[in-house]
């Protein structure tokens, strides 16, 4: 099992306030030869005639040798997951959930938003010591 970052519950947390049923902590990702774990699935019922969104959550919190390395780590492993979740599980939506003051502080450069919007990261805004989701970025 990998480790969970040190922001893990509070992003858990903060689903669970929103309306968020947690499916998996940790989500299994099989496909093939590949065995990864995602931090987090959940479900949110919109109403019992449609069908619910049903997302992947990776978390993120920066705190590692520099806030670029750990953009490039968090990239690439965001880009992978959502590859092998759109083969295995479609049906499922994958974000990135970062604390709001890394995102005022880092994505905001625009290069960093260049990135981010060329390889379509999905972006959880949270405020890590209230356990609350901010903001959604598509």
């Amino acid at each position: 099992m990998p480790a969970k970052d040190i922001y893990h519950n509070a992003v858990k947390n903060a689903l669970v306030k929103d309306g968020w049923t947690i499916t998996a902590d940790p989500y299994f990702l099989k496909y093939e030869d590949a065995e990864l774990y995602a931090d987090l699935a959940a479900e949110k019922p919109i109403a019992a005639e449609r069908q619910g969104h049903k997302i992947v959550v990776e978390i993120k919190s920066f705190v590692g040798r520099s806030l670029m390395y750990d953009f490039h780590s968090a990239l690439g492993q965001y880009i992978v997951y959502r590859n092998l979740i759109e083969l295995t599980a479609p049906e499922y939506t994958l974000y990135l959930a970062i604390d709001d003051a890394v995102y005022k502080d880092f994505f905001q450069r625009k290069s960093i938003q260049v990135i981010t919007q060329e390889n379509q990261l999905l972006l959880m805004l949270v405020d890590m010591k209230k356990e609350k989701i901010l903001q959604w970025i598509k």
